[in-house]
């Protein structure tokens, strides 16, 4: 059976002007990814990784180029587009289930069912008995793990992630990757990566 394509990132280029003059960011990228893949890109700081994302999940206009999502080109942002940045912003008065529920609180979508599912998620990679602590009592490891419940909460079919790891140690973060990567396959998502660390996207 042929694979979907959910993705198109066509010739996009990105240029920001600034008083100094432009400097440009992004130059022709071209990139399809298929339903189930995790792609890792990987680069130094400052070669437009960040800009590629926030471009994939509507946040920034290219100056050329676009992207289309399931046929779709990206106008704004996207339901089917979760975004996991590279700290947790866990909000520390919340408790870790308070936490991975704000998306929804957001778009109104707090109930049963959906507290359910959350709750599952939570016990299925190991924050189940952690779900009534708070973010200061968690590892770094399981603070990221409680992030990316938090981006599954909302059921996006695409996870963008911004380099999700590189505020943990490095043994933690190799670990880390390899769970959710695992994470990642087991709830079939498909995930754009990007991260300066050629171990961690190899874990991943």
């Amino acid at each position: 059976m042929e694979q979907r394509k959910v993705m198109e990132i066509k010739n996009v280029s990105m240029i920001y002007h600034t008083l100094d003059g432009e400097t440009e960011a992004l130059k022709d990228i071209s990139l399809d990814i298929y339903e189930g893949e995790i792609v890792v890109l990987v680069g130094p700081s400052g070669c437009g990784k960040s800009t590629l994302l926030s471009i994939v999940a509507g946040l920034l206009k290219p100056s050329s180029g676009k992207v289309l999502i399931n046929g779709k080109e990206v106008k704004g942002t996207n339901k089917d587009v979760g975004y996991m940045f590279q700290r947790d912003h866990l909000f520390e008065w919340r408790t870790i289930l308070q936490n991975a529920l704000i998306g929804l609180e957001i778009q109104n979508k707090v109930n049963d069912e959906t507290i359910a599912f959350v709750e599952n998620l939570l016990e299925t990679y190991g924050l189940g008995e952690f779900k009534n602590h708070y973010p200061r009592q968690l590892s770094g490891g399981m603070r990221q793990r409680a992030a990316l419940i938090r981006t599954l909460a909302l059921q996006p079919e695409i996870l963008l992630l911004d380099e999700p790891f590189s505020a943990l140690d490095y043994q933690t973060r190799l670990r880390i990757a390899d769970e959710i990567g695992t994470i990642l396959k087991k709830e079939k998502k498909t995930a754009l990566m990007v991260t300066h660390d050629i171990a961690e996207a190899i874990c991943t």
